[in-house]
This record gives C-alpha cells, structure tokens and sequence, in this order.
C-alpha cells in the first residue's frame, strides 16, 4: 500500500504538460525545460548542472548491480579513495621502498637501519607499498569510479544537449542565473530575425523557430572534464600495467669486468668490457674537499657490450649462444639504450673480486678426489657432477650474513660474503643426500666456520671437503661495475593519458559552455541565459547584445534576484 502513491508521483513525474515524455527521474523536462518535481519546482535559480536529466544512479528501488554503479558513480566516494591513496602513497615515503636497493634482505635491514619502528614498517608490507596489493586495489577502484562516473552523466547529458529544442518554458526562462524581461514594438519573428546576426558576432551558433531563439557556443567545453576522466584511466591503466611481466623492470645489477651477465626477464646479456675512471687532482677538487686526503671520481665510464640470447637460453647444462646486438661507453646521465632496455651507470668497484672458483671435491676419509667443478659468482647453475656424486645448489648467497634468529640471509647482492648450499648425493650417502655449506674465500671459512655448519647439517661427522687447488683455478674481476637496469614499456602510454588528461583540462578550465534563450509572446520580450563558467563574462555579453538592438540596460540588473526573496 506503501509504495503505491510513490509510484503514482513517478509515473506522474514522466509526462511533462508540453506532451514530452521523459524518462524517470528527471527533473527538467528535455523538451521545454519545466521543471516536473517538487524539489526543482520549490528551487528559485534551477540547477542546470546535468541539465536535469535523468541519471542510472538515481533510479528508484535499486538492485545489487545498481547499487555498486551507485557506489562508484559518487563523486564524494571518489574524493575519498583519492584521498585515501595519498595517504597510502606517503606513508610509503616513510622510509625507502625495498625496489630501490640492490636485493637485500628486508626482515635485516629494515630492523638494523631504523630499529622497532623499521621492523614494523617491513612487517605491515609498506616497505613494498606500491606494488602491494591494498595499494593496486586502490587504484583500480579509482578507475572504476572514474568510468562509472563519467558513463553515468556523460551519456545522459550528451543525450540533452544534442536534442536541445529551440522554445524553452517560460518558467525555464525566468529561473535562469541571467535573465531579462522588457517590451519590444516589433513583430517577435522579425525582431528574432534581426538579433540573430548581433549574437552570431559573438561565436554563438543560433537557431530559430519562429519568436524563439537559442543561441550556443563552445559546448564542447562541456566534456573537458570527461576527457580528462579518459586521460585518467589510461594514465591508471598503464601504471597497473608496469606490474605485468616484460612491460617494466628497475633493477640494479653488478656487472664484473669481462664476463657476461643475463638480465633477468630479458633474453639479453651485458659484459663490462672494460671500466675507466678520471680522479681529481688535488688541484680540481673544490675548497671544502682540499686538504682532506679526499679521492673524487670525476669520470667513470663502463665500455658495455650488449648481447641477445638466440639458443641455449634457458638450458643451464649448455652454453647460451650470444649474438652482439651493440656497443655503447655508459656514463653517468649518457645510458645505453637498445628497444627500451636502458642501462645506467650508477657506482663501480674497483676492487678485485671472485669472478668464479674450481674447486675439487675430496673424500675427508680417504683423500680420494672427484673432479673439479666450476662456481660462477655471480649466476651460478643449479646442478654440477663431481665423478659418481651429484651437487645440486639448493641456496645463493652473494653476500652471505646471519640474521637475528640465527638463519642465513643475503644481506646485499655484492660479493662480500658468497656462499653456497649444496645437496651432495651419491654412493655411501643417505637416498636424500647430504647438504653442505661452501665459502669460496679462506676468511669467511673462518669467520662462519664452515666446517662447524657442515658438521651440524651432517648430523655429527663432515665427509667431504670442496677446496681450490691453486691460484689457476680461481678467477678475479679487475672491476666491477654497478648499473640500474630499466625497461618500461608502459611509460608511453603513461604520457599519452597525461597528455589526454592536460587536453581535457585545457577544454573544462579555458572555455566556456554558454547558452542564450528568448521568446517573444504578444510583444514581451523574455531572455535567459546560462554558463557552466565565468557569469560576469557571460552577464556583459547579454548586455552588449541587448544594447545593439536599442535595449540599454545596466549588466548588473541582468541578475537574478529570485533567489534572495524568501
């Protein structure tokens, strides 16, 4: 019983007294712009935002679907997600995001370099913050409100204005921002057919229909805003898209002299062919510097080759076969770019470091060897055979440290420490083999006892021992250089919605939508005019067209004071 005088005033609110049926809920007839509810009826100066149409978000006795559209279409809920990711954006600046070191070990550091606080941050996932999944959430919502958004009023509001009909109601009329009312002596068509020139002088484009008129310019001022909603979305797509495999990589690699490393994700290879650095002379450096035993770079360059991986790629039992693709001396703001892959120089090692170790397997027992087996330092293969015996590498550790609770962890991706944890399986041992621990250099033998760790992953006595015989098998990079990976094949799309965005700001903030009504009935003259933009603009140029056709009338009084009387 409830429902039934509701539904009566809506299926009233639809007809209009002109004949025009209008779709439910609107609130101005897209006819002759009566206002056909209560509210817009009871309202002094109309609300012409949509032109009153009739919105999905406001229909009546809404289902689940309607409901989220609902959601979604409010532009407060949008201004609250925005807000709520710049909030989730700052404290992502709290401290630095783990992506802008080299691999290391964030339960470590973040606790080592900022304390309980530090801990704290690394445990709630803000050391990730923007490839988290609350934050990629964030920002799809964010794009969800804006094509709802702009579906929801953009397609209604093309609708009303590209259907616009010349005579308005007089009601329309004189509850406009701008209105005037005065007599003419003339007959109302031929007075329409004289003005039509004035206001076409000033850009409009003007239509007639008999004693009425409706004179328009720069409508499409009126999807400025959607078309940076579009700019927008594609600007939000492309950066979601950064987080697909192959479209984006920031990554910082070491790069030892002579020796070819692949870049992960690609089917490239970069050598350091070779690394130049120019020191001051004390006689460069600057005041503050002088005096201080201070030594400044003041070039280094990296003599890079880059290669691509044409077979044997993903075989690690074989050599990748490498075709040069080019050459390129990387300095500091002069990256090497190939097809979007961009390398660039950012910090060097001119110490001498482990390229790879030989070692030979040895039975502690009776002495008995197995053969030597190859350990690159800086990408090491899974799998080696030593005679009857089988070493898989379960653990990689280029700078190998210990955590608070004792286990092992990378505590940077330079070769300080390396370490190895293999599985050794073969005759005499258990069916799931062995592990054991190998430090390539003599001190960090020491210094983590090597033999005590093995010992304890044996379970009481160690049965092998992996050791260098000489010089000949150990091979040292004279450099090292490190430099930040990049591929973002995103990024130009990320430019075309700014780009898109910047357009559609141009066409809301620099032009303005304006419109002209006026009607002549028995030699009463009634105009009234609206702009989403710039009244005062809008107010002199009715002015000066009034007074073109020898109606002198001050702007000011052009005014609407409908909606100061109670």
């Amino acid at each position: 019983m409830s429902q039934g005088p509701k539904s009566q005033s809506l299926i009233q609110n639809t007809k209009c007294e002109c004949g025009h049926q209008n779709p439910v809920g609107t609130v101005l007839c897209e006819a002759c712009g009566k206002p056909l509810t209560e509210e817009a009826e009871a309202q002094p100066i109309l609300e012409m935002r949509y032109d009153g149409v009739a919105r999905r978000s406001q229909k009546a006795n809404p289902g689940l679907i309607d409901r989220v559209w609902n959601f979604f279409s409010s532009v407060k809920v949008a201004i609250y997600l925005i807000l709520i990711t710049l909030i989730g954006s700052s404290l992502g600046t709290i401290f630095p995001q783990e992506s802008t070191f080299l691999n290391i070990d964030g339960s470590v550091y973040y606790k080592q370099e900022y304390g309980t606080i530090g801990h704290i941050y690394y445990l709630l996932g803000l050391s990730n913050t923007y490839t988290s999944w609350w934050f990629v959430l964030l920002l799809i919502m964010i794009g969800a409100s804006l094509v709802i958004c702009s579906l929801d009023r953009v397609l209604p509001l093309y609708k009303a204005l590209s259907r616009q009909r010349i005579p308005k109601h007089m009601s329309f009329l004189t509850r406009q921002k701008v209105v005037y009312q005065g007599a003419v002596e003339e007959d109302g068509a031929a007075w329409v057919e004289r003005v039509k020139p004035v206001i076409r002088k000033k850009g409009y484009r003007v239509r007639t229909d008999g004693g009425t008129l409706l004179a328009e310019k720069q409508r499409f001022s009126r999807w400025g805003p959607y078309i940076l909603h579009i700019g927008l979305i594609v600007f939000l797509l492309a950066v979601l898209a950064r987080n697909l495999p192959g479209l984006h990589m920031d990554e910082h690699m070491a790069f030892p002299e002579g020796e070819p490393v692949h870049i992960k994700n690609t089917s490239y290879y970069l050598m350091n062919d070779g690394f130049e650095v120019e020191f001051y002379t004390e006689d460069d450096l600057p005041n503050e510097f002088k005096g201080r035993g201070k030594v400044l770079p003041k070039r280094f360059e990296t003599q890079a080759i880059l290669y691509r991986c044409d077979a044997n790629c993903d075989n690690p039992a074989a050599e990748p076969e490498l075709v040069e693709v080019t050459r390129h001396n990387i300095e500091v703001n002069k990256p090497l770019n190939y097809e979007g892959l961009k390398a660039y120089q950012f910090d060097y090692d001119l110490t001498p470091i482990l390229r790879s170790v030989s070692p030979v397997l040895i039975n502690r027992k009776t002495g008995e060897e197995y053969g030597k087996i190859e350990l690159s330092i800086g990408d090491p293969v899974k799998e080696y055979e030593a005679g009857e015996y089988r070493l898989t590498l379960r653990e990689y550790y280029q700078d190998f440290g210990l955590g608070d609770n004792g286990e092992p962890v990378n505590l940077s991706s330079r070769p300080n420490a390396p370490a190895y944890l293999f599985q050794i399986e073969g005759p005499d041992l258990p069916g799931e083999g062995i592990r054991y621990f190998y430090f390539p250099k003599q001190v960090d033998k020491e210094r983590f006892q090597q033999d005590a760790i093995n010992a304890q992953l044996a379970g009481g006595e160690v049965l092998f021992d992996l050791d260098v015989q000489g010089m000949e098998d150990v091979d040292f990079a004279a450099s090292t250089t490190y430099l930040n990976i990049r591929v973002d094949k995103a990024m130009p799309f990320i430019w075309v919605g700014a780009f898109i965005g910047m357009v559609g700001l141009v066409m809301g903030f620099y032009f303005h939508h304006r419109r002209i009504w006026l009607r002549i009935d028995e030699g009463t003259l009634t105009l009234g005019a609206h702009t989403n933009k710039n009244w005062f603009g809008l107010r002199r140029e009715v002015s000066a067209i009034l007074k073109q056709m020898g109606i002198d009338v001050d702007e000011k009084s052009l005014d609407n004071n409908r909606g100061s009387q109670s």
